[in-house]
């Protein structure tokens, strides 16, 4: 197995969000700010890496007629300690996260990588695997996020998940009788999934074109 190319893989090739299209549901919900995304993103990697290296350890001991119930057990356990942790530690992200956080359980790109890989691979490549998964899924919320506020606000604010009355970063970039509050709003979503959506699928398009010429070329 090519672990570089595993690893990588949930950037562009396979990335969750935008090639998959998986976990959008909390990938429109909690866009709406830098500090949404960074949060959502840390908690989706932590259970990625762990349920997938947990799952890889018991998959020679789990029946075939089980492994989907076992599998969701050890994801729910793992989700509920990150909700208590985030809770207890970064309460303003808890409390703007809300639902979000303990749905994180029955989101496809967890229970999908579960079955998909890690119940078939050793534990480095499922650790690997959810890693990149994981970076790739908060990439693309970032991302999602940054275009959302940056339109909607004018600006780029990132406040303490420890402590909400502390802005450790802010910086305005769209004077504020310029801003597009819409992209606050479930359309402004919709709208900037479908914009990042398309544009990742002209750029893999491209790169298929640009490979096919090149193997024509050999061929001569």
């Amino acid at each position: 197995m090519d672990r570089k190319k595993n690893f990588t893989a949930g950037f562009l090739r396979e990335n969750p969000v935008f090639s998959l299209y998986l976990g959008c549901c909390s990938t429109l919900a909690i866009t709406t700010s830098l500090n949404n995304a960074i949060g959502m993103g840390v908690a989706v990697i932590a259970v990625l890496i762990l349920s997938n290296v947990l799952i890889s350890l018991m998959r020679k001991i789990t029946p075939n007629e089980i492994r989907i119930p076992v599998y969701i057990v050890i994801i729910a356990s793992l989700v509920k300690v990150i909700q208590m942790l985030i809770q207890a530690y970064a309460e303003a992200l808890y409390t703007s996260l809300g639902t979000f956080i303990p749905l994180i359980v029955v989101n496809c790109i967890i229970l999908g990588r579960a079955e998909a890989f890690a119940s078939k691979n050793g534990v480095l490549d499922s650790a690997l695997d959810g890693l990149g998964m994981g970076l790739g899924y908060t990439c693309s919320i970032i991302v999602m996020s940054l275009i959302r506020e940056i339109l909607a606000t004018g600006m780029i604010h990132f406040t303490n998940p420890f402590d909400a009355a502390q802005v450790l970063f802010e910086l305005r970039l769209i004077p504020e009788d310029f801003v597009i509050s819409l992209f606050s709003q479930p359309f402004g979503a919709f709208c900037t999934f479908a914009c990042l959506a398309a544009a990742l699928v002209a750029y893999k398009d491209h790169q298929a074109k640009k490979q096919e010429r090149l193997e024509k070329k050999e061929a001569k």
